[in-house]
């Protein structure tokens, strides 16, 4: 079984930063690709910043400049820096891993609220 254990997210005004974290356990041999996504009310779940195992990102145009995504591959750890942040990108953040065998894993999400 694996769980992906999501940390880091809470209220900051307009103009602060957040640093998500994510750590998968459990058994999963490799995983390929790390990612976050985020879902504010009434709206669909979609991709924010994704990270391949050789370190390729991959960002909404919405994020780009502000977000940062890396990871610990020893720890199975994804992050998520977000700087200058704005009332829009409140919501929960989920993260998702994709394993080698090509299953997707996600956290139980976690909100992230952004006051002006």
């Amino acid at each position: 079984q694996v769980q992906l254990v999501e940390s880091g997210g809470g209220l900051v005004q307009a103009g602060g930063s957040l640093r998500l974290s994510c750590a998968a356990s459990g058994s999963i041999f490799r995983i390929n690709v790390m990612a976050w996504y985020r879902q504010a009310p009434g709206k669909q779940r979609d991709l924010v910043a994704a990270i391949s195992s050789g370190g390729i990102t991959n960002y909404a145009d919405s994020v780009k400049g502000r977000f940062t995504i890396s990871r610990d591959n020893a720890k199975n750890t994804v992050y998520l820096q977000m700087n200058s942040l704005k009332p829009e990108d409140t919501a929960v953040y989920y993260c998702k891993c994709l394993s080698a065998a090509a299953i997707s894993y996600w956290g139980q999400g976690t909100q992230v609220t952004v006051s002006s």
